[in-house]
């Protein structure tokens, strides 16, 4: 009885432990349960603050950005971000597609005049809400718009805009922020050149106004390249007023070109080196390279040049140990005289020299280039230029013309065909067929020691007379074949008149702007052609500007003719 008694309890016992142990771990589960709803709930509130807190940040960004792209835009709000696509063309002026222009167009953009855009660069795994930190770091620059044609999620960028914005070989396509803006209009820029030589362009400002006219904004940082033929000159924006962007639409803009940083004068840069009169200079030239100079005629010295009194002599003293060198003289504007673009050249093998006197036609008062050619080898030289006096000549030609009057009683020589006074007449022409040679060649008819007459010889093209030593180079000079850039094959006569007078990439002194420009076709217009116009000249003379007797605005290429038909002038 007591055993089972005993075992009942102790059954009873267990069941009540098993019970509260149930109900213990049951507590423990509704704890757990418990916790781990207050920390899902919890983090639930903490993200819909956090979202709450996003949006809010969000919408202020978005409202601050609203309000940056109104004030910039003086009430206009436009802002995209496009792909950047690459074309040719000159200046900053972009393509966007035709969604932008009917946006621009419902905020009243085009009635506000020209359009300006501030363009930022983006990384391809960026938002558009990046921060100003992060804009910082990209490159920003301005432009105009040109047309509304590019592809939809596009903008097409001009070499101008696309250099000032990526790095030299961008493989991806990179994403643009392109965002209407306001630029003032410019007053005063400060261009630094990235190279020497570009002050010695010929009137380098209006070279620099034609270049400007092809663009709509300038900003600080940019790089503004101006070509003048086949060079280019790279120019950076150092300063701008009265902002660091601005418009240079219909503005006159003070420019100031400070020096170049670049120290170091290469011989394969465009530079000339000023000569003074009297002073020499010592230089290398190696083959195929130039070295340019130049030196100024006063109007002083113009006055004593044109009177007779003096001429220019240009000389070249060359070591012809293993080397040879050529000389090309131009006035500008052509600054930088070549094989095929001259006025003046010497081919003499060794030391050579040029007479300039009142008898060029193309010399006058102004700023001459002389370029040194190395010709062959690497030579050293000695170049000079000086005013020779020429009343010496003068009194020279006068005594000998004087001494011949006294002599009347003269015989022509049978050999040298000179003219002998009578009384030596038999013993000069013995001395003279025993000595002398004349030239048997059509044209020559020279009179030659007779060990001289063993290297006299005739260009077969040509016909003129050289030494054996010379007619290597007379032949490599003036009948090898150039190939001129445009395309045709002539020699070296054919083609310095083709690239004076017919060659479409030949320079040209526009008569409206006064650059240098490529000669191109003729032009399109019919009467512009039979005016002689060029096809730059044609749309560069369509600028119209007030006539300076009634005020009404002209073409400057029918102003002539205004003056003319209007007010009987000219």
């Amino acid at each position: 009885m007591d055993f089972e008694l005993r075992r009942a309890r102790e059954k009873l016992d267990r069941e009540q432990k098993d019970r509260k142990e149930k109900a213990w771990l049951r507590l423990q589960k509704e704890r757990k349960a418990k916790e781990e709803a207050k920390k899902q709930r919890e983090a639930i509130e903490a993200a819909q603050r956090s979202r709450r807190l996003d949006a809010a940040e969000a919408q202020l960004k978005a409202d601050q950005q609203l309000e940056e792209n109104v004030l910039a835009g003086r009430g206009i709000s436009f802002y995209r971000v496009l792909e950047a696509v690459p074309y040719q063309g000159n200046g900053d002026k972009i393509k966007l597609p035709t969604s932008c222009f009917s946006e621009l167009s419902d905020q009243g953009a085009l009635d506000k005049g020209p359009m300006y855009f501030q363009l930022s660069v983006v990384h391809q795994e960026g938002s558009s809400a990046m921060k100003v930190d992060d804009r910082e770091n990209k490159g920003t620059t301005h432009s105009g718009v040109l047309e509304f044609t590019a592809d939809e999620g596009s903008v097409g960028l001009p070499p101008h805009v696309w250099y000032n914005l990526f790095a030299e070989g961008t493989s991806k396509t990179p994403l643009i922020e392109v965002r209407y803006v306001w630029l003032p209009k410019g007053t005063y820029a400060k261009l630094q050149p990235e190279r020497l030589g570009f002050s010695d362009l010929p009137n380098h400002k209006a070279i620099l106004e034609t270049s400007l006219r092809q663009h709509a904004t300038l900003s600080q940082g940019d790089i503004l390249t101006v070509n003048y033929g086949d060079l280019a000159y790279k120019l950076r924006v150092l300063e701008l007023k009265p902002s660091s962007s601005v418009s240079v639409l219909e503005t006159d803009v003070e420019v100031d070109i400070v020096g170049s940083e670049t120290t170091s004068e290469r011989t394969d840069q465009h530079v000339l080196k000023p000569l003074v009169f009297g002073t020499s200079e010592s230089g290398v030239v190696e083959e195929g390279k130039f070295i340019y100079y130049k030196f100024t005629i006063d109007n002083d010295t113009w006055e004593i040049i044109a009177a007779g009194n003096a001429r220019v002599e240009v000389k070249l003293e060359a070591d012809t140990d293993g080397g040879d060198t050529d000389i090309f003289i131009s006035r500008h504007p052509l600054i930088f005289p070549n094989l095929h673009q001259h006025e003046w050249s010497s081919h003499d093998i060794g030391s050579k020299s040029l007479i300039l006197s009142s008898k060029d036609t193309s010399l006058g008062e102004g700023t001459y280039s002389i370029g040194v050619y190395g010709f062959r080898g690497t030579t050293r030289y000695k170049i000079l230029v000086t005013i020779q006096d020429e009343a010496n000549h003068k009194v020279g030609q006068q005594v000998s013309s004087s001494m011949s009057s006294m002599e009347m009683d003269t015989e022509q020589c049978r050999n040298c065909k000179r003219y002998i006074p009578s009384r030596t007449i038999a013993l000069h022409e013995a001395y003279c067929s025993r000595h002398n040679v004349v030239c048997q060649h059509a044209g020559c008819g020279v009179v030659l020691r007779v060990e001289e007459a063993k290297s006299h010889i005739h260009c077969d093209k040509c016909g003129q007379a050289f030494q054996q030593g010379e007619m290597e180079k007379h032949m490599k000079v003036f009948h090898e074949p150039f190939h001129c850039p445009c395309g045709i094959l002539l020699e070296k006569e054919q083609m310095v008149q083709h690239q004076a007078s017919h060659c479409p990439l030949r320079l040209i002194t526009c008569r409206f702007c006064g650059d240098m420009v490529p000669g191109g076709s003729s032009a399109m217009d019919i009467r512009d052609k039979l005016r002689g116009l060029s096809e730059h000249e044609s749309i560069c003379g369509s600028r119209t500007t007030p006539c300076d007797s009634c005020g009404r605005s002209v073409m400057l290429k029918d102003m002539d003719i205004h003056q003319i038909a209007v007010h009987q002038k000219g």
